[in-house]
Formats: structure tokens, sequence, C-alpha cells
């Protein structure tokens, strides 16, 4: 069994890409990366709330809250995490 030693507000390098940046700063609101059956997702935080034990990155005024689950195995958040529903061109 894999535990995991870090505390949830540990900093972990998670890189987070430009348009991924431009898209939380233009919606105004904190996000969420969370578990789904296709991967890693991007989610408003009003869609999927923050859990305590999530890691915490900060982007502009917001944040872009991990799972600790998925913190384990992404280094970066990029626009593929958005879904294209919410990606409004």
């Amino acid at each position: 069994m894999q535990s995991d030693t870090r505390r949830p507000t540990q900093p972990r390098s998670i890189h987070v890409a430009d348009d991924v940046r431009s898209y939380v700063l233009s919606r105004k609101r904190d996000f969420r990366v969370s578990t789904s059956c296709s991967g890693p997702v991007l989610l408003p935080a009003s869609f999927k709330p923050p859990k305590t034990t999530d890691l915490q990155i900060p982007v502009g005024d917001y944040t872009v809250y991990v799972s600790r689950y998925q913190a384990r195995y992404i280094d970066s958040i990029h626009r593929g995490m958005i879904p294209i529903f919410f990606y409004d061109v």
C-alpha cells in the first residue's frame, strides 16, 4: 500500500500552463482538479468543492485546488484538463 507522507498544504511543484492561468483569471473563480473516469479534470469549485486535503495553487487572486490523489501523478495543469463544454473559445 502506498502512503502519502506529505501534509495537505505542503508545497508541491505543479506547473499551471499559461492558457489555464488565463482561463482561471478570466472566469474569476476558484477551480479544482479532481478525478474523473477519463483522468484529471479541472472544474469550478462551485461544481466540485475543495477538500481540506487538497493542494492549493495560487493563480492571481484565485486558487486551483488539486485532489491529493491527482497530485501524486500530475506535473502540470493544462488545457486538456478543461472539459470541452466549459471552454467557450
